[in-house]
């Protein structure tokens, strides 16, 4: 059976056969989003049960923007939380399995918005409750407590807004001096009042780094019934 690039086929199905009690082979593979983010795959077995694969793009990629292993992590820690997220099946570190680590999730029936169509396709009521849910839900990420979930491990928990300040302005520099016409004042400007104005951290939290609504599944009522795509998902 042929499977997308990304996916050894024989190899896959034998390690979830292995691990996921009722997976009837043939398995069959489809690409759900791919690109320089880490890639994303629909799993079905014979009797239509589903999962959700996740590994690195292929080719060269950064270790630490793609860890299979972090992700792993952070949802599995999530689990038993108010912050919706798919149930975690399994994961993988061998590369001689898939030629990089992956993990499986339980598959999420819902909605993701992520063109005008689709946004167009839902009712008043289900934006209504999409809109409040994203707060109701960001909230309830940053209120996660990391010691007690078991990641307070995972990142640095000092210094976060000094660090995203550094950051920003590195990657500006960066692009300055790729490219000569880009020039803008007022970037140091802001860098040097926000850097002189940072206030004292209070405490630590759970970021998801990369937050919004098409990074979420919808349920029925417009409520998000799953967070996705934690790459670089961190406590700072």
């Amino acid at each position: 059976l042929r499977a997308p690039k990304g996916i050894d086929h024989d190899n896959v199905t034998a390690w979830l056969t292995e691990r996921v009690p009722g997976c009837t082979p043939p398995l069959g593979f489809s690409l759900i989003a791919g690109g320089h983010s880490n890639l994303t795959y629909a799993v079905s077995d014979a009797n239509g049960a589903r999962w959700v694969l996740r590994r690195p793009p292929l080719g060269n990629v950064l270790a630490t923007a793609h860890d299979m292993v972090r992700e792993h992590t952070i949802i599995s820690a999530l689990q038993d939380t108010d912050v919706p997220v798919p149930p975690v099946v399994g994961l993988c570190t061998d590369g001689s399995v898939n030629g990089a680590p992956f993990y499986v999730m339980g598959y999420v029936d819902g909605t993701v918005v992520r063109d005008m169509p689709t946004a167009s396709s839902l009712s008043v009521e289900q934006r209504r409750r999409a809109s409040e849910s994203l707060i109701e839900v960001l909230a309830a990420v940053h209120n996660t407590d990391v010691a007690a979930v078991g990641l307070d491990e995972l990142g640095r928990h000092d210094g976060y807004i000094e660090r995203q300040l550094k950051r920003w302005y590195g990657q500006y520099q960066g692009s300055q001096a790729q490219n000569a016409s880009i020039d803008f004042k007022q970037v140091d400007e802001v860098f040097d009042h926000l850097s002189a104005r940072i206030p004292a951290q209070q405490g630590t939290a759970i970021v998801h780094g990369d937050y919004r609504l098409d990074n979420c599944m919808l349920g029925a009522d417009g409520s998000i019934a799953a967070v996705l795509d934690w790459e670089i998902g961190r406590a700072s």
